[in-house]
């Protein structure tokens, strides 16, 4: 049996809208303004080589920011209760991920691993990771990136508890800057039945390190 849960995100739970919040430029405007950065880094985009960069890097923007034109809790809307009172800790380990930085636009390249402990429903596995990119297809924090996955799993599955952690490089650091690659930067938050320092809490860290 399915049941659609949208109404969840209700009372003060961030709506993730996929809306953008400003006015969108034209396909040959944003190409026009990769040919003027070009032309700032000392190249010239009339060149063989470079004639249709502009147009490739807008295409792959369509991949690289996705996340925009989608909506997390639509993806998790579809829950199943067939689970034979199933209660105990499902996680997602290892879910690979790309963003990039909203200050420098480098990459961020890491794993994120997502854990729910589940109410009376469940919602199927690719789900999760479908989540982790919705939200990595956006110019990103990593700290926002992991509240807003286990914000969006909490609104949409009223769980008894959310867990998830994220390692990944910054390539801000490790390519410019402070130049330290194989830096790894680590984030959690728990909610719920992980919050405290008790069994569910030691099983997710656990499971993540075994």
């Amino acid at each position: 049996m399915e049941k659609t849960l949208l109404s969840r995100a209700q009372s003060g739970v961030e709506a993730f809208e996929a809306t953008p919040y400003y006015k969108p430029v034209s396909v040959g405007e944003a190409e026009a303004a990769i040919a003027v950065l070009l032309r700032y880094i000392g190249e010239d985009p009339t060149r063989e080589g470079l004639v249709e960069t502009p147009a490739r890097f807008i295409r792959a923007c369509g991949h690289h920011f996705a996340g925009y034109a989608q909506d997390p809790l639509r993806i998790l809307a579809t829950t199943f209760s067939e689970s034979a009172g199933y209660a105990g800790m499902i996680l997602l380990r290892d879910i690979r991920f790309e963003a990039f930085c909203e200050h420098h636009l480098a990459p961020i390249i890491g794993k994120a691993h997502v854990a729910y402990m589940p109410s009376d429903r469940v919602v199927g596995l690719s789900k999760l990771a479908r989540v982790v990119d919705v939200f990595a297809k956006r110019l990103q924090l990593q700290e926002r990136l992991t509240m807003q996955i286990a914000t969006a799993i909490e609104a949409a599955l009223a769980p008894r508890g959310v867990a998830v952690l994220i390692e990944s490089e910054h390539h801000c650091m490790s390519t410019r800057g402070a130049y330290k690659p194989g830096s790894t930067m680590v984030t959690s938050v728990m909610t719920g039945c992980f919050e405290a320092d008790g069994a569910p809490r030691r099983e997710f860290f656990e499971a993540v390190r075994a």
